[in-house]
């Protein structure tokens, strides 16, 4: 039986409208947070980022790193410091501990920014951030996070729209309220596959069914010891049909309930169940 291709359709005037919105919205800050998934450190990055933030100083968050294994997510955080040139931190959700950290960066690569402002006569005010990247990354959670603390809105600036939030973080730190939504190119379809992995690209894009295909051939490539070991599923061609069989997941007309078994299978690698894993690789 021919297998389907998977194809992740987007739609380019959603994609310009987002990229008006961000730029409006950086236009209004000091410095950006910029949230990939840990496990696509490549693929979660905006191919022109540099482009659409001009010269506004970048903290880097590898959210999620609690789903990787440590020793890999470490060569990728001196990869991406290499690569881009910026500060490189990793962080979940679960986590607090980095919280001090990431504020006391996000302040010191505000500061040239303020440093000119009071340069032309203007007094000193807080850093203002605003947290960037793909959907379902992490943005909003990284907010919340940032937030906890302090639930102070102090409401919109001057010259600003009235929906942009800001909350008050310390009096150095000032963080809209807002995640920016990176829009995202749709020519790269592998690194469209891999964003449908981890949940980055709207359902209503991709089948199910299609996409758990695609990522168990990818695990049994990179990780197949660990995703056969998961799934008890020691011989035997891996794949959606047979881990149907194998859990005896049957529809009303006799067949492999593949619909079923491809919903499992995806909320099994996103919950970090199989395994710890990153699935970029970087090629020099």
């Amino acid at each position: 039986m021919k297998k389907d291709k998977l194809h992740i359709h987007w739609y380019p005037g959603h994609i310009a409208k987002a990229e008006r919105k961000l730029k409006e919205q950086l236009s209004l800050v000091d410095a950006v947070i910029e949230v990939l998934d840990a496990r696509l450190p490549l693929s979660s990055c905006y191919e022109n980022i540099t482009g659409l933030l001009g010269e506004k100083p970048r903290l880097i968050l590898l959210n999620k790193a609690d789903l990787t294994e440590k020793t890999e997510l470490k060569k990728w955080i001196n990869i991406l410091e290499e690569k881009t040139g910026c500060p490189v931190f990793t962080t979940d959700a679960k986590n607090s501990k980095d919280l001090s950290q990431i504020v006391k960066k996000v302040v010191e690569l505000s500061e040239p920014r303020i440093q000119a402002l009071m340069a032309r006569g203007l007094l000193r005010r807080p850093a203002r951030v605003m947290v960037v990247g793909m959907p379902n990354v992490g943005k909003s959670s990284i907010i919340n996070k940032l937030t906890r603390s302090s639930k102070t809105k102090i409401g919109a600036k001057a010259g600003v729209t009235r929906q942009q939030q800001w909350v008050r973080i310390n009096p150095q730190l000032e963080l809209l309220d807002t995640p920016g939504i990176i829009p995202m190119k749709q020519e790269d379809q592998e690194r469209a596959r891999k964003l449908a992995f981890v949940n980055s690209v709207s359902e209503n894009a991709y089948s199910n069914e299609l996409v758990a295909r695609e990522l168990l051939t990818m695990l049994e490539e990179k990780y197949e010891e660990a995703t056969r070991n998961y799934y008890n599923y020691p011989e035997g061609e891996l794949t959606v049909d047979n881990l149907a069989l194998a859990r005896n997941w049957i529809t009303s007309n006799g067949r492999p309930d593949t619909e079923r078994t491809s919903v499992y299978i995806l909320r099994d690698f996103r919950e970090g169940k199989i395994g710890k894993f990153i699935l970029d690789e970087y090629v020099i």
